[in-house]
């Protein structure tokens, strides 16, 4: 009865733990492969959610023309990130 009631508290853990991973990283389905967005890390680099989101923070549309000219790459430029299309496209 012990290792049944350890082993569902370790499976619990790992459940919300794998959950709670998974809600900071957002995927993007794009022709020329899936971009997977890992929000928490750019969320401890930047500091600002005032840098992506205007008003209240929420999820993206995401389109090209916002991914390509308007929001991803021209921060990437400005911070140092990943330019070229396979760096972000897999």
């Amino acid at each position: 009865m012990k290792r049944l009631i350890v082993t569902l508290l370790a499976l619990a853990f790992i459940t919300t733990a794998t959950a709670a991973i998974a809600a900071d990283v957002v995927t993007y389905e794009a022709s020329k492969g899936t971009v997977t967005f890992n929000h928490k890390a750019h969320q401890e680099k930047l500091g600002d959610c005032a840098k992506c989101h205007e008003g209240t923070p929420a999820k993206i549309e995401m389109t090209k023309d916002k991914a390509h000219k308007e929001l991803c790459k021209s921060c990437h430029k400005d911070m140092g990130g990943p330019t070229k299309c396979n760096d972000c496209h897999k």
